[in-house]
């Protein structure tokens, strides 16, 4: 479990990066390979066992437009699976200016880092994040302003398919527009497609694509360019997000999570009938940030009140909670690619690493400390029996 923080004594697991975090992923081994490799062997405390712990995520965030003195950046901070552990300072640090990167979507290979900016969306490469130049701080000739989707407002979802082939960006008007990667031919560009897109995500196959605004989710069919199916909230629910994942049986299965003046709720769709299966109730609170682990056994939940939640996506039960995790909101979740950690984030500009505890664990445990149990009630069962037959004299 992760450690828990205090004012004083700030735990390895928990950093603080100085910027408000919007968004938050992991980058592709293959990515930061040479970067973690270049730092182990100037590092001799290190050796070649620990390299398999490690990794590298992304942030980004910052102040805004506004004068507060908070920089906008994109950070790059390494994980330690060994130690529990994030960087205390960023093994990269990008200056943006007054461009806040409010939302992002990494390549799920060597392609890069695509940040939505308030009035475009720019493309950054992983060397020049990690090692800017010194006379450019405002990262002008790291970044490749995507024609596009310059000068198209801002953008509130992006996210690739799993093959990194087709790119989709939902913007703050409603419209969704879904582009060939990286060509940028365009498969689709629906000006209605909501009064706001809040949240998209493809299915494993790459077939369809989800976005989430308002009252619907509409399910589209990526190569025929068209809606298949709408799916309606129920009553007073809010829908928040939505998650492709594939079941224990290997069924692709749609998750949305919604909000409602009871708590929030995990909604489960079947992705045939595109028909509602499960409302599962969660929490009281609110859900801020969903997501779903990549092996498709977990979910995470963060809440406005900063409770980051780990739940079994089979049961929708809670097997690990950390209250508190953070001082506000949690704006977003992000499993590692081997559902062994998750990293959250927030406002309070503080990153968080939780290391999944596993059911096998918890039962070995469990099964340990009921054995210890029963051997000291045996042991002291025996004593009290043998006093009291050698005082009634039956035992010499």
């Amino acid at each position: 479990m992760a450690n828990q923080s205090t004012e004083t004594n700030q735990p390895s697991n928990m950093q603080t990066y100085g910027v408000p975090i919007y968004a938050a992923d992991w980058i592709p081994e293959v990515a930061v390979r040479s970067k973690i490799i270049m730092d182990q062997e100037n590092s001799e405390e290190e050796d070649e066992s620990s390299s398999s712990s490690r990794s590298c995520i992304v942030l980004s965030g910052g102040g805004g437009e506004g004068r507060s003195g908070i920089p906008n950046v994109i950070l790059i901070c390494r994980v330690d699976l060994d130690t529990n552990s994030l960087s205390e300072q960023p093994l990269g640090r990008l200056v943006l200016g007054t461009d806040l990167p409010y939302r992002m979507a990494v390549h799920p290979s060597e392609g890069g880092l695509i940040c939505a900016l308030p009035s475009s969306c720019r493309l950054f490469g992983w060397d020049n994040i990690m090692s800017p130049r010194e006379d450019n701080q405002a990262g002008e000739e790291s970044e490749e302003v995507i024609q596009e989707l310059n000068d198209v407002g801002q953008q509130l979802a992006l996210t690739f398919n799993p093959e990194g082939s087709v790119l989709a960006a939902g913007a703050e008007d409603g419209t969704l527009r879904v582009f060939e990667w990286p060509s940028m031919n365009s498969l689709l560009n629906e000006s209605q497609a909501h009064s706001s897109v809040k949240s998209l995500t493809f299915s494993e196959n790459g077939k369809f694509l989800v976005s989430l605004g308002g009252p619907l989710c509409r399910v589209w069919e990526v190569n025929a360019s068209t809606a298949v199916a709408s799916l309606s909230k129920d009553k007073d629910e809010m829908f928040a997000s939505c998650r492709f994942s594939v079941d224990s049986a290997g069924n692709e299965v749609l998750y949305v999570a919604a909000n409602t003046e009871r708590g929030g709720s995990i909604i489960t769709w079947d992705t045939k009938s595109w028909k509602r299966k499960e409302s599962k109730p969660i929490k009281k609170n609110s859900i801020s940030a969903f997501n779903v682990s990549l092996d498709g056994k977990l979910l995470a939940i963060g809440t406005l009140e900063g409770d980051v939640l780990i739940l079994d996506s089979t049961r929708k039960q809670t097997i690990q909670i950390v209250k508190k995790a953070h001082l506000g909101l949690v704006t977003a979740l992000t499993f590692s690619p081997d559902s062994r950690c998750l990293v959250s984030v927030s406002f309070d500009s503080r990153a968080r690493l939780t290391v999944i505890v596993k059911k096998n664990e918890k039962r070995a445990y469990y099964a340990g400390t009921r054995w210890w149990i029963l051997a000291i009630l045996f042991v002291i069962l025996y004593v009290v029996a043998y006093y009291f037959l050698k005082a009634k004299g039956i035992i010499p």
